[in-house]
């Protein structure tokens, strides 16, 4: 394992769900961490995520930053298309689709692209903040000052993504934010099963209290206490004290 980053990545059906269309991409040798919270029915979720896990998964390791984020970027592109195509066979109004969200480091930066409402969060400095910005309904009528960061989460339609891999309609765009990386950093890549049944408070609470292994462990175990109607995902890393190289 690369010395310079420690990770760890756990998923779990949930208490509710009897079937995982969860993925997670957990590359330390790259510099890449991801996952991907697939939907449709019939298990189609399952071949979304599963599909993204593997174009990413696979991006050479012998990439520079720059070229393994537009490695990033081509390959989303292209599962969305091969997404599309396939759902347009089975008719119908079929959805395989995904939610993604990446994370490149690399060099003493950073980047994280997504799509949907899976997350990623930076602890740094005792401070945790959520990097990304959900791709949803409740976060439009959040932003729109239609609702309260309270009622969003009880909101009927909170489960309603505005933008994911394989999404009907046009092209995929990716958002992306970048920075720069500090020693001792540690980021949390999670799916929304995790962070609609832990409370963004608690989920900064554990990352502060643990390294990576017990942190994955006492998520899961804080998401199903809470009795998650989803399934749970998430990937924790650590950036090591002098940061990447």
């Amino acid at each position: 394992m690369n010395e310079q980053f420690r990770a760890r990545a756990v998923t779990h059906p949930g208490t509710v769900r009897g079937h995982n269309e969860d993925m997670f991409v957990n590359r330390p040798d790259l510099g890449l961490w991801a996952v991907a919270d697939g939907a449709g029915g019939h298990q189609a979720g399952e071949v979304a995520s599963d599909m993204i896990a593997g174009a990413l998964g696979s991006i050479p390791g012998t990439l520079g930053p720059e070229e393994t984020v537009l490695q990033v970027r081509q390959r989303m592109t292209e599962t969305h298309a091969a997404l599309q195509e396939r759902a347009a066979r089975q008719g119908d109004g079929a959805i395989i689709a995904s939610t993604v969200v990446v994370l490149v480091v690399r060099q003493g930066h950073f980047g994280c692209l997504w799509a949907g409402d899976s997350r990623a969060y930076l602890l740094r400095n005792d401070i945790f903040r959520q990097l990304t910005r959900d791709h949803s309904l409740v976060q439009e009528l959040v932003d729109a000052g239609h609702l309260n960061a309270q009622e969003a989460e009880r909101h009927p339609r909170a489960n309603v993504i505005t933008r994911a891999v394989g999404a009907a309609g046009g092209k995929l765009e990716l958002d992306m934010v970048t920075g720069r990386v500090h020693g001792r950093d540690r980021f949390l890549l999670c799916t929304d099963g995790l962070s609609k049944a832990v409370d963004e408070a608690t989920l900064g609470a554990i990352l502060r209290a643990n390294e990576p292994d017990p942190a994955v462990e006492k998520l899961l175990e804080t998401a199903l206490a809470n009795r998650a109607r989803d399934n749970v995902t998430a990937v924790v890393l650590q950036v090591g004290d002098d940061g990447p190289h």
